[in-house]
């Protein structure tokens, strides 16, 4: 596919005024970083890689070098290391980017905007506008940003808000996968750390309910020390109790996402339909002025389906009950005020798909 020969910032061919901006709200291990390797290909492109994460409040110029990806990473070749667009925004001798904040880093679920929100606007209001006055698209690749997209998608309504959607047995075998073959748990630790430190927001809690998850026993008094209390429960985890707290956050954000998000994107469709591939190029190339290549999409559903034996620890077929009370919860929370939208159907039946497909994938795991 042939990029177009406009510029990012020209009319679009529909007539409309083109995306100010693509922010790409995708999960852990949602094969997010494939997807924005894509829009990172384009000249016409900024490219920025996690603005939330941890690692931007610790970076020093002398570091962006050495952050490439790990053999084990499953991520893809990068001509450039991950954090390279930000080089312009840093000071020599400091670290971070200037504007970020630690808090960023953990995804919030409330109804309104809490009260980091407005330093978050304007760290990334800054990143986004120094951008577009450099004459390029600036495109944003976070995994910690769903339960606040809607709080994001009204401060930046000029940009193109994409919900990244991955099944999710197979998002979360990504991670358990790397806990049990490499002993990396951030994966597994992540979806407790982020439903026990957002646990008093009504629509959370109920999640937890629903779900029954059990939580690490200590209550959080930092963000940093629940974070090393979520690390070291995850390493010991019952395989489906990690799973329950994966699959009550995947709702939450996946409502969250699809009910804010201007496009959804799905991955598992992009590997194995080549024409569905086609029209999802086609449409950020008609919103955007943009032609990203997703014709090379790998098939991760059928990978997956043909080696069900790495997967242990946790026993698909129980799953089942799971899958349910998700089905379940997004049922009845898309009927009420905390999840209630005009596409409130086809949210319920966008997880109801993906909740389908989790459950074929995942009954054959002993």
């Amino acid at each position: 596919m042939s990029q177009p020969s406009q510029h990012p910032l020209s009319p679009a061919d529909h007539g409309e005024p083109p995306a100010r901006g693509i922010f790409l709200h995708t999960g852990w291990r949602s094969a997010g970083t494939w997807v924005w390797s894509r829009f990172r290909a384009l000249a016409q492109v900024r490219a920025f890689y996690e603005p939330l994460s941890t690692v931007i409040g610790d970076l020093k110029l002398a570091d962006v070098p050495t952050l490439r990806p790990t053999w084990n990473s499953g991520h893809p070749p990068l001509k450039a290391p991950y954090y390279d667009e930000y080089q312009p925004f840093m000071r020599e001798g400091a670290r971070g980017v200037p504007g970020y904040r630690k808090r960023f880093s953990t995804d919030r679920f409330g109804a309104a905007p809490d009260d980091e929100f407005p330093a978050l606007h304007s760290y990334l209001r800054d990143l986004t506008e120094r951008t577009l006055d450099a004459q390029h698209m600036p495109v944003f690749k976070f995994c910690r940003s769903s339960g606040r997209l809607p709080w994001l998608k009204q401060a930046f309504p000029a940009a193109l808000h994409v919900a990244v959607v991955r099944n999710p047995a197979s998002q979360f075998a990504s991670g358990w996968l790397l806990h049990q073959e490499w002993r990396n748990a951030f994966f597994v630790a992540a979806p407790f750390r982020v439903l026990g430190l957002n646990r008093h927001e009504p629509l959370v809690s109920a999640a937890l309910q629903a779900f029954d998850v059990r939580l690490p026993p200590d209550a959080p008094t930092s963000d940093d020390a629940y974070a090393a209390v979520c690390e070291q429960y995850a390493r010991s985890v019952a395989g489906e109790n990690a799973y329950r707290a994966f699959l009550a956050l995947w709702v939450l954000c996946a409502a969250r996402m699809s009910n804010a998000a201007d496009m959804v994107l799905d991955i598992d469709r992009l590997g194995h339909e080549r024409a569905y591939a086609a029209r999802a190029a086609a449409e950020f190339h008609a919103r955007t002025g943009l032609a990203p290549r997703f014709d090379d999409a790998r098939d991760l559903v059928d990978e997956l389906k043909r080696t069900p034996d790495r997967v242990s620890g946790i026993d698909g077929y129980a799953m089942r009950t799971v899958h349910a009370a998700a089905q379940k919860f997004i049922d009845a929370h898309s009927q009420t005020g905390d999840l209630r939208d005009p596409d409130a159907a086809s949210v319920a039946e966008l997880v109801r798909a993906k909740l389908a497909l989790a459950a074929a994938i995942s009954e054959r795991w002993r």
